[in-house]
């Protein structure tokens, strides 16, 4: 199984949506998919990405089923005590690594400036969601990796529309890389594309594959990026 990650497209945060650029992103990001042989779409069900994912469903004539999981990630302070960068992830992973710590440390948690940080137990929700998930599409956890428990080796592709933050929670999980990590690692732009396929055979258990990481191809030299501009 091929899962297509696709962060939304420019938002207006204040009202939940996309800007008209943003809109355009989005245009561009469902004529890009349209040829990925998708079958099922997901979305966050916050305005922004579920107004990206329409442009694809549209496309595709596909319903959008709501993950309420993906919406975006709160960080900050548990406890009103002060978090360095107002608990902000990809901030903290810059500083840990500018400190020449090790972002891959599976012990993230316990850092001071995770260990108070609302950040650490969503992203940690996110991870654990994102198992039920699979769970239902036909892949289950099994130690750092999934099994197919799929009764058929056909390879079928889901596209999941949502945000920087939840998305690496989600990414980083099956990728098997510390939150933080993910974070600094992925730092997706407005509608970039990333892939992950699964094995297909039934019973198998591998190492996920990282097909495509981050691609923002379909805004950039083009006339979607002309139009933007404009």
């Amino acid at each position: 199984m091929r899962i297509i990650f696709v962060r939304h497209g420019e938002p207006n945060y204040a009202l939940d949506c996309l800007t008209e650029r943003g809109r355009i992103q989005a245009k561009a990001a469902a004529d890009r998919l349209k040829e990925e042989g998708i079958e099922e779409i997901f979305s966050s069900p916050l305005g922004r990405a579920a107004e990206t994912a329409a442009f694809t469903a549209e496309a595709l004539n596909l319903p959008v089923k709501t993950l309420d999981f993906m919406r975006e990630l709160h960080w900050g302070s548990i406890d009103g005590t002060p978090v360095p960068a107002d608990g902000h992830p990809w901030d903290l992973a810059d500083m840990l690594a500018a400190d020449g710590r090790d972002l891959t440390d599976p012990a993230w948690r316990e850092h001071p400036y995770f260990s108070n940080n609302l950040v650490t137990a969503e992203a940690d929700c996110v991870a654990q969601k994102t198992d039920e998930w699979l769970l239902s599409l036909g892949y289950e956890r099994c130690g750092a990796y999934y099994r197919c428990v799929r009764p058929d080796d056909i390879q079928r592709t889901v596209a999941l529309f949502s945000h920087g933050g939840s998305s690496a929670a989600a990414m980083g999980h099956i990728l098997n890389l510390p939150f933080p990590y993910a974070c600094g690692l992925f730092h997706l732009e407005f509608t970039g594309i990333t892939v992950i396929r699964l094995d297909r055979n039934p019973g198998m258990q591998r190492l996920p594959c990282l097909e495509l990481a981050n691609d923002g191809r379909h805004i950039r030299g083009s006339r979607y990026h002309r139009l933007a501009d404009m």
